[in-house]
């Protein structure tokens, strides 16, 4: 029977099977930028999965044109969703595909307008948010309910003609009409009364609730993506728990508003393959599914992340976080519910890095001196495991498993020929 394992630096490889091991699978790494995230965690555990799926966010190209022959090898569907070049993607992702109740609709307009970094640990009253929620509930539950094969582009349409018109102490919009025909079919349907609400607001604060949730939709979608949406199959998450599936999610470096996509894609995952577990007769997915989030507190918060995490391994669900500092998850999610996620981790691995709170932490669970950590070598690190006393190794050298020397070679032999292939002759006759 083939077997998964996780590695995690040199000689210190363990199993992936929570049965034998009594440990979840979730994986925290904390490393500064450079300190090799990629190549000693991310990669060998591309390596090493053979049984379950996996979803993974890169921002390197490299990584997906380099896997995908292993996994094909190895008989598992390839899903690639390309968030940095929507056009080039092989299928897409809808989120109103995955609304099936009232409660999924207040889900994935909580998650639109939570999605913005900027929002995270402020002060501004949550009111604002929540009647945005509001507005957008009443915006996808109109779209569902007048729209054959509704796509969330259609809602992101319908959203573009809202006009506030100014009239004195009323709010008057573009889409009353539509609306006052909803309602005279069904009063108490969840359109209509998200959209009362809406309307006897104030008109200055019906103003500023419009403003708040253009932003978030501004934030988020863009032409490239509304189009993706509209042209290409969704990804079905009941897929990844049935049949051995990667997911191959490419984000860009340079590009922040691209995170708060990836995080609503995320918590629709979760939720969704959380909910799918529920209904399967152990509780737990058929095939165990692995999420890789590469720089995972850059972006948008996760909505209800830290509640998920708590619950993960008993629906066969595990994730490996990739941070540059316990500060960065903090600042993302506050200090309660980054405490939650990293306590949900039985894996943490440290690389290193200049945060000083991060080495503070590090310090006391490893019971070292402060100054050791803080110029702890380049290469080294410290893997820590629930019920096991800390190991201080050095890092994994992918380079020298002869797996991925074959994968790299036959990518650098493909890549030159694909160079060779673009480059166009002179002339001859070319001045």
């Amino acid at each position: 029977m083939v077997k998964e394992k996780i590695i995690l630096g040199e000689n210190c490889s363990f199993s992936a099977d929570c049965q034998e091991t009594g440990l979840n699978n979730n994986v925290i790494v904390c490393g500064g930028s450079g300190s090799g995230k990629t190549m000693s965690i991310s990669e060998p555990r591309l390596l090493e999965t053979k049984t379950s799926s996996l979803i993974v966010t890169v921002t390197k190209r490299r990584i997906v044109t380099k896997y995908i022959p292993l996994f094909k090898k190895r008989g598992y569907q390839i899903l690639d969703l390309n968030f940095a070049k929507p056009a080039a993607s092989t299928c897409s992702f809808d989120p109103l595909k995955y609304v099936g109740s009232y409660s999924d609709i207040t889900f994935l307009a909580r998650s639109v307008v939570k999605a913005d970094p900027q929002k995270e640990n402020t002060n501004a009253d949550p009111y604002w948010d929540e009647a945005a929620v509001s507005l957008l509930s009443a915006e996808i539950a109109y779209t569902l309910m007048t729209k054959e094969h509704a796509s969330f582009a259609d809602v992101l349409d319908l959203h573009d003609t809202l006009i506030l018109k100014d009239t004195g102490n009323t709010v008057r919009t573009s889409l009353d009409m539509q609306f006052a025909r909803v309602a005279a079919k069904d009063p108490t349907c969840f359109a209509a009364s998200c959209w009362r609400s809406f309307k006897n607001l104030p008109v200055n604060t019906a103003g500023c609730v419009f403003g708040v949730l253009n932003t978030s939709i501004d934030t988020i979608f863009s032409p490239e993506l509304r189009s993706m949406m509209r042209d290409k199959k969704t990804v079905d998450f009941e897929q990844l728990a049935e049949k051995k599936t990667v997911l191959f999610i490419t984000t860009s470096a340079v590009n922040p508003s691209l995170h708060c996509f990836v995080n609503m894609f995320y918590a629709q995952a979760f939720k969704q393959l959380f909910e799918y577990a529920e209904n399967c007769p152990e509780g737990t997915l058929p095939v165990p599914v692995h999420v890789l989030c590469d720089d995972f507190a850059t972006g948008g918060r996760v909505l209800d992340f830290a509640e998920y995490i708590s619950i993960f391994r008993e629906k066969g669900i595990s994730v490996t976080l990739l941070l540059q500092s316990e500060s960065q998850l903090e600042g993302m999610y506050g200090s309660e519910n980054a405490t939650t996620i990293i306590n949900n981790c039985d894996s943490y691995i440290y690389l290193g890095g200049m945060d000083l709170k991060t080495a503070q932490n590090i310090s006391l669970r490893l019971n070292a001196p402060l100054d050791e950590v803080l110029h702890m070598p380049i290469g080294q690190e410290v893997v820590f495991r629930r019920g096991q006393r800390p190991i201080v190794t050095k890092r994994y050298d992918i380079r020298k498993d002869k797996l991925y020397q074959k994968l790299t070679k036959e990518y650098h032999k493909e890549h030159t020929a694909k160079e060779r292939q673009g480059r166009t002759p002179k002339s001859i006759n070319s001045s």
